[in-house]
């Protein structure tokens, strides 16, 4: 029978990585943080800054730019630091364990709600052109931003906070960075709630997010094939497009370590795989809306172009 522990300090196990593979892991890890710092805060303050931007479509998209800095600010630092010491020293305080499982999950969620509600103002843009003005404006906007962050942070506060009700008699973390999995495996009562919870949080995330994509493009498609236009068409299959490749990105990304976490024996998969899952997106999702959006390639090369002209006095 295993004893129960009240401390506050945890080890976390982190990737296992030889003394030849330290540093290049290392500089690669750091050189992709800073690359999806450096593009997902330029595309924020690009639409923020250029009036010619401030179109739902852009405004929305800053949401999923914001989760992915947020989302990696708290992981990738942490990683860089336990690569840098050896298992025996890579310690955590419960708390920020804690902090960390629920930023890692609020990431998650809100990639799949912020891509709901953008594939709802793909429908309106290209189902209801002519309404898309009164229909996108300014309130609903930031109705559907407050609903998408606002739903993540219900779901996942029930979900953390069955796990922090439980007694720990572990303190192993058996993952590179916290999670709820890792949390609730440090107890040894009972689980069964924490399992059926964390089931239908998966289902219900997964089905209404996937649920909405299919019925959105349905949709989409139908009119499209009504209307039989060259200029609909066409700007359906760009928009889409991005929006559709952002998704399958994430969800596949997403269900790869949720697979693997239900077998022991690919553990080392299954801490790759998380950290892919926040680094693949944060890194494709602005280049892939960066090159595909006009607009925004646009107002990047206006702004290249004025700082390449000298005033002449």
């Amino acid at each position: 029978m295993e004893n129960y522990t009240n401390s506050l300090t945890l080890q976390i196990e982190g990737l296992r990585v030889t003394k030849t593979s330290k540093y290049p892991v290392f500089f690669a890890i750091l050189f992709t943080y800073i690359f999806i710092m450096i593009t997902n805060m330029g595309i924020v303050v690009l639409i923020l800054a250029e009036k010619t931007l401030h179109q739902p479509m852009y405004l929305l998209f800053c949401n999923l730019s914001v989760n992915d800095v947020i989302g990696n600010s708290l992981m990738l630092p942490r990683l860089l630091v336990d690569i840098t010491l050896p298992p025996s020293e890579r310690l955590i305080h419960y708390y920020e364990c804690v902090a960390q499982a629920f930023t890692g999950h609020m990431f998650g969620t809100n990639a799949h709600t912020v891509l709901m509600i953008m594939a709802f103002d793909r429908y309106v843009a290209i189902c209801n052109p002519l309404r898309y003005t009164t229909i996108m404006t300014d309130k609903m906007v930031l109705k559907l931003t407050v609903s998408a962050w606002g739903s993540a942070l219900v779901l996942v506060g029930i979900l953390l906070g069955l796990t922090i009700r439980l007694t720990r008699c572990r303190s192993l973390i058996s993952n590179t960075f916290c999670d709820n999995a890792s949390l609730f495996k440090l107890s040894c009562e009972s689980v069964v709630i924490n399992n059926i919870y964390g089931l239908t949080y998966t289902v219900v995330l997964l089905s209404s997010s996937t649920g909405s994509v299919i019925l959105t493009y349905s949709k989409i498609t139908a009119a499209c094939l009504i209307s039989k236009s060259k200029s609909l068409n066409s700007k359906a299959l760009k928009t889409c497009s991005t929006h559709l490749c952002l998704y399958l990105i994430m969800l596949i990304s997403g269900l790869i370590p949720i697979i693997l976490h239900r077998y022991p024996e690919y553990t080392e998969s299954r801490k790759i795989s998380a950290i892919l899952f926040n680094v693949v997106p944060g890194s494709l999702n602005p280049v892939i809306y960066g090159l595909q959006s006009q607009e925004i390639s646009k107002c990047l090369s206006n702004m290249f172009r004025r700082k390449k002209v000298k005033p002449t006095f």
